[in-house]
């Protein structure tokens, strides 16, 4: 039965999901619950329906039945970040369509063990964390060795290239990531190919005390190419960071392109291009990261990587699953590979 048949102006119910998936309420409860009595056909077609009916379990229904109400606390340090923001969404999507509750804690930038302790709601309760920053390594790091755990990291644990997502056995954190460091070169690398001589670089914080991926891919690409390597200049996470970051360096007119860490130290270069006199894209290309939502509304709109943040956030959560049910969660989902989606801020080099 089509998912058309949904029902209108009410929340969808367990039956709801039984009828349009075309099976019994006790499979849907099997799926729910992570039974291992359901084929993996049936399994993803009923997932499917309850992620197209929005249905949401009703956890004290199944508490007095005797079933278990399956919960996970994800720690992240600010949400008002837009790469954070979107794993987070991607997390608590999944985790719902399994039929878990999401907690959300947001962390202190002095976040210690105890703190981090506390904040769950039972002792060896699943965690998520997302690790894009100093406190949400710390808070990884800071976990009590019983608490099975998935976390959205920075870098792969061995610096390896490639995004990917990975599990372990030993009681290590199965991490996910994205490949910021091979999309950071090809972004340098489309720069240079508009005949720019070089390109600078605005960076993000570092999680840790090597070089953030994104800020190796740019230096990667330009000694590749035998072109000269400026200095990074080190901007934070917003607007107001990227514009202070670069008002001297726009004074210098053979300064044609600049990266930038996400797409809101961008849109503090563009104003600052702007006060300095400068064309975009006429004399200065300014290209982003992330591709928020505004970076298409700008003017002119930005050039910038579109990263798959719901895509990581997903397949954490398939790690975390698969970690704490192996015989009856579904594959651990793919997510699309770093895009450069070009736009109106970049151009060839001035002549």
């Amino acid at each position: 039965m089509p998912a058309e048949d949904a029902p209108r102006g009410r929340s969808a119910s367990i039956w709801d999901v039984a009828r349009v998936a075309g099976v019994s309420q006790q499979t849907v409860s099997r799926v729910i619950n992570g039974k291992a009595r359901v084929s993996e056909s049936t399994r993803a077609k009923v997932l499917q329906v309850i992620a197209e009916l929005g249905y949401r379990p009703n956890r004290l229904a199944q508490a007095l039945a005797g079933g278990p109400v399956r919960s996970v606390t994800v720690l992240t340090s600010d949400t008002a970040l837009y790469g954070a923001a979107a794993t987070l969404r991607g997390m608590e999507e999944a985790a719902r369509t399994a039929g878990f509750s999401v907690g959300i804690s947001v962390l202190e930038r002095d976040s210690d063990q105890t703190d981090i302790a506390l904040r769950l709601n039972r002792p060896g309760e699943a965690v998520m964390v997302i690790a894009f920053d100093e406190a949400g390594v710390r808070a990884l790091r800071a976990l009590p060795p019983d608490v099975p755990v998935a976390a959205a990291v920075e870098r792969r644990p061995d610096d390896a290239a490639g995004g990917a997502a990975e599990g372990t056995q030993d009681g290590n954190p199965w991490q996910a990531w994205l490949d910021d460091r091979a999309a950071a070169a090809h972004a340098t690398r489309y720069l240079l190919g508009l005949g720019h001589r070089t390109v600078h670089y605005v960076a993000i914080p570092s999680t840790t005390s090597v070089l953030p991926q994104r800020t190796q891919g740019w230096q990667d690409a330009l000694r590749s190419a035998g072109r000269p390597v400026p200095e990074p200049l080190h901007g934070g996470w917003t607007p107001r960071s990227g514009y202070l970051a670069v008002r001297s360096l726009l004074a210098d007119r053979s300064v044609t392109a600049v990266l930038c860490g996400n797409d809101d130290l961008a849109l503090g270069v563009m104003r600052a291009a702007r006060e300095a006199g400068r064309d975009i894209p006429g004399d200065l290309s300014v290209v982003g990261f992330d591709d928020s939502p505004p970076s298409a509304y700008l003017n002119p709109s930005l050039t910038t990587v579109r990263l798959d943040f719901e895509g990581l956030g997903r397949a954490c959560f398939g790690l975390l699953y698969s970690r704490l049910e192996p015989r009856s969660a579904p594959p651990v989902p793919a997510w699309s590979e770093p895009e450069l989606i070009v736009r109106e801020s970049s151009g060839p080099a001035p002549t």
